[in-house]
C-alpha cells in the first residue's frame, strides 16, 4: 500500500497554535495549482508500477478550494498514478468554509472521507484558538456532510487549553460524541515554537495547563472513548471498528508515500526494508511555484534513512499505534534488540505500562502517557 498527500497551503485565518505552513493571502491559488500539477506530472514517472491506496488533502484548509479546482487535481492524480478504485480519499475540512452544496460536490468527485477540524464546541475556546466558526456552524457542517453522503467522518478536537477544566473538556467531548462520528482525533494543545501561542506564553499572557492536568484529561479521554466503543489505535486517534484512517496507518507502518505542495514530506524505499529516502519541499508558495515553473523539483531537504534508523522509527511509530512485532522487526531489518532492551520491556510489563503477547509489545493506557519516554528507552 502506498499513499499520496497534497498540501494545500491556504487558510482564511491562521489559528494561534498552528505551526503547519499556510498563508492567508489566496491571490496565488491559480499559480499554486499550476505548480502542483507540474510537480505531480514530474513525479509520476517514478511510481508507475505502484498502486496507491490512499489520497489525503491536508493543509492549510483544503476546503477553501472549489469543487472544480479539486476535480482538476483528482483527475491529474488518476491520470498520473495507479490510484486504487477503492482508495480512501480524505479531505480536511473546516466549518465556515463549506456549504451543503459544496460538500455534495466534493462527495461526487470521489472524496469519501472527511476530517472536520472542529477543535472545540465551547464558544470562548473557539475564539481563543482563532477559529473562524462557532459551535452551531460546526454541528451544521457535520449534518451537511451526512446529507451529502459521507459515511466516514472524523472530528478533530483539542484538549488541555490554558485553564481548561475536566468539566469543560467533557462538554466538547460529549458534543463530539453526540454527532456519532466514525473517528475522533483528540490532540493535546502543544505550544509550538514561532506561533502566536508561543509568544503569548513567553509574554505570560497565558499559562499552559500543568502536566498533571493534561494527563488527567488524556486519561479521561481514553476511558470515555473506549467505553463508547472506539478503538484506541494511536496515541491521539480513536475509531469505530473498521474506520481507522488508512492514510495515517500508512505513515505509522512505514509505507511509501509521496507528498506534493509546499512543505510536504515524502518517504520511499525501492526495496522493502532496505535503506529509505526521505525528502521535503520548500515551505514557501512563491519559491515552490518558481522552482517548478523553471523545471526544477522544489526539494529543500533530502536524506537517506539506513536500516538502524528505520528500525528505531518502527519502534517509535509502532509503540504509538498498533504495537511492535519484535520477531517481524528483526526479520525485516536483520537486526535484533540488544538483550538490555528485553530487560526494559519486561520491566515495562511489570509496571503495567506495556503488554507482551506472542512477541508483540503494545503500550497500555498508562504507557501511552509516557510514550515518547518509553520509545527513547527502547531505541538502539
Amino acid at each position: 500500500m502506498s499513499s499520496l498527500y497534497l498540501h494545500i497551503p491556504y487558510c482564511e485565518r491562521k489559528c494561534l497554535y498552528c505551526d503547519f505552513y499556510s498563508i492567508e493571502n489566496l491571490s496565488s491559488v491559480e499559480s499554486f495549482l499550476r505548480a502542483l500539477g507540474a510537480e505531480i506530472a514530474t513525479r509520476g514517472h517514478s511510481a508507475k508500477d505502484v498502486e496507491f491506496d490512499t489520497v489525503f488533502f491536508g493543509g492549510g484548509t483544503p476546503s477553501l478550494l472549489s469543487p472544480l479546482q479539486l476535480d482538476g487535481i483528482m483527475q491529474l492524480l488518476r491520470e498520473t498514478f495507479p490510484v486504487s478504485p477503492g482508495a480512501e480519499v480524505t479531505l480536511e475540512t473546516n466549518p465556515g468554509t463549506v456549504t451543503a452544496e459544496k460538500l455534495a460536490a466534493y462527495r461526487a468527485l470521489g472524496i469519501n472521507r472527511l476530517s472536520i477540524g472542529i477543535q472545540s464546541f465551547r464558544e470562548e475556546e473557539l475564539r481563543f484558538l482563532g477559529r473562524i466558526h462557532d459551535r452551531r456552524q460546526a454541528e451544521q457542517c457535520f449534518r451537511d456532510a451526512r446529507s451529502a453522503g459521507f459515511d466516514n467522518v472524523s472530528v478533530d478536537l483539542i484538549y488541555s487549553l490554558p485553564g481548561q477544566t475536566a468539566q469543560q473538556w467533557d462538554e466538547s467531548l460529549d458534543r463530539g460524541l453526540a454527532l456519532q462520528p466514525e473517528h475522533i482525533s483528540a490532540y493535546s494543545l502543544i505550544v509550538e515554537d514561532r506561533t502566536p501561542l508561543a509568544r503569548m506564553v513567553a509574554a505570560k499572557q497565558v499559562s499552559p495547563n500543568p502536566l498533571e492536568t493534561e494527563a488527567l484529561l488524556y486519561e479521561n479521554t481514553m476511558a470515555v472513548l473506549q467505553r463508547e466503543g472506539f478503538e484506541h489505535y494511536e496515541v491521539s486517534n480513536f475509531a469505530r471498528p473498521g474506520f481507522r484512517s488508512r492514510h495515517n496507518l500508512a505513515y505509522w507502518t512505514h509505507k511509501n508515500y509521496l507528498g506534493f505542495g509546499p512543505s510536504a514530506h515524502s518517504f520511499w524505499h525501492e526495496e522493502e526494508w532496505g535503506n529509505g529516502r526521505r525528502w521535503s519541499n520548500v515551505a514557501q508558495v512563491s519559491s515552490y511555484c518558481k522552482n517548478l515553473m523553471n523545471g526544477e523539483l522544489p526539494v529543500a531537504f533530502e536524506e537517506v534513512v539506513n536500516r538502524q534508523d528505520l528500525m528505531n522509527e518502527r519502534l517509535f511509530l509502532g509503540l504509538r499505534s498498533g504495537g511492535v512485532d519484535l520477531d517481524r522487526m528483526s526479520l525485516d531489518f536483520g537486526l535484533s534488540l540488544p538483550p538490555a532492551r528485553g530487560d526494559t520491556i519486561r520491566q515495562l510489563v511489570t509496571e503495567g505500562l506495556a503488554t507482551l503477547r506472542n512477541g508483540v509489545v503494545c503500550l497500555t493506557s498508562a504507557g501511552y502517557l509516557l510514550c515518547d519516554e518509553i520509545a527513547a528507552r527502547l531505541m538502539v
